[in-house]
């Protein structure tokens, strides 16, 4: 469960990476399926940080978590 009240991109991956190795939620499902393990009084600053990232809560834990950000060669 994520403990921070400040959430990067990289801390949401890394944590839905442990949900998902634990068996508690399924690379199929959505992203919004993570809104069980984050307080509500949190979930704003989830969902945006998401937003940021360019994640629909709509879209897929296993997108989430296999999205790399490349730099320019």
């Amino acid at each position: 469960m994520l403990s921070s009240t400040r959430y990067s991109l990289e801390t949401i991956q890394d944590e839905a990476r442990q949900l998902v190795a634990k068996g508690s939620v399924s690379r199929q499902q959505t992203i919004y399926t993570l809104c069980k393990y984050i307080p509500p009084s949190e979930w704003l600053d989830f969902e945006r940080e998401l937003e940021n990232g360019n994640f629909l809560l709509r879209d897929r834990i296993g997108d989430l978590i296999s999205y790399e950000k490349w730099q320019n060669d």
